[in-house]
């Protein structure tokens, strides 16, 4: 077989690129951060004024905030910064060890009615979480389904880091409550798993930091992915979870990530996942 002449072959290599798809260009709207920490152990290294400027330079106009303990939470509610909307969260932690008892500890229970009582510079606490549950069967301790009950009854979203079988046990002590699922599951939930879920949960909302088999491996949308987004694009949204300090080291980085594969879905769905279901979710204006 004769080779191809090099204008031949240069021909066919245009061609092919001519019919390749074009990458689209990343999402440059507001960004809602749904999932962020500042936690005690990042006030130190990050004050204040740098994480406000890093959010600023990353396109942040608005986060949940939930930290450990919840001073976090409220040193960032007293900012007050001009572009950027918090939505203050109580955080079941008030130390590493509340992490593996929080659900049968009823001083958890009196700790969240302070919080909500007295509120932040912000406005009063808007949700509940981020709390972990490393045994599903925990959703059904006591104080866990007093809390999703309390939630429910003060339209109080919640932001629970779970299984896919602890979903289902939560939604039974409050069916009308409003879920953000962490992650969209823990390891790597199927696809077809959250996609049961959505149905069966209307008010479950999937949260999709750190979530396995998101993007492929140029940080572009993965097919499943993409048509899930298409089958529900109010039920989505990004977060940062800054839970130790080298996730607000590259927090601008996690931010032009998330860009990249939101750039890759029609713009209507790209600002509904980036913006607009946190902004409905907690009654929040378009950013000017």
């Amino acid at each position: 077989m004769r080779p191809l002449r090099p204008i031949v072959l240069a021909t066919l290599l245009l061609a092919v690129a001519l019919i390749a798809p074009a990458r689209a260009e990343p999402y440059s709207g507001a960004l809602f951060d749904a999932h962020l920490h500042y936690n005690d152990e990042a006030v130190a290294s990050f004050p204040v004024a740098d994480v406000l400027a890093r959010m600023q330079r990353a396109g942040v106009r608005g986060i949940i905030a939930n930290s450990r303990p919840n001073d976090g939470t409220k040193a960032l509610a007293a900012a007050r910064a001009s572009a950027l909307t918090v939505v203050p969260f109580i955080r079941l932690y008030r130390n590493r060890a509340d992490y593996n008892g929080w659900f049968a500890d009823e001083t958890i229970v009196a700790m969240v009615q302070d919080e909500l009582a007295r509120g932040t510079a912000a406005g009063p606490y808007r949700g509940i979480g981020e709390f972990h549950l490393y045994d599903s069967a925990n959703a059904n301790g006591a104080v866990a389904a007093k809390l999703m009950r309390l939630a429910q009854e003060r339209n109080l979203a919640v932001l629970a880091h779970v299984d896919d079988a602890a979903i289902d046990l939560l939604f039974a002590h409050a069916p009308r409550a409003r879920l953000i699922w962490a992650h969209t599951g823990i390891g790597g939930v199927p696809v077809e798993r959250v996609r049961e879920l959505m149905q069966r949960h209307p008010t479950l909302i999937g949260e999709l930091s750190y979530r396995p088999g998101l993007t492929d491996g140029a940080g572009h949308l993965a097919a499943p992915w993409r048509a899930l987004f298409t089958e529900f694009p109010t039920r989505f949204v990004i977060g940062s979870d800054t839970w130790i300090n080298a996730r607000w080291g590259d927090y601008e980085g996690l931010m032009r990530a998330a860009r990249v594969w939101l750039g890759d879905l029609p713009p209507a769905t790209a600002q509904r996942i980036a913006w607009g279901n946190a902004a409905e979710l907690f009654g929040l204006a378009e950013p000017k």
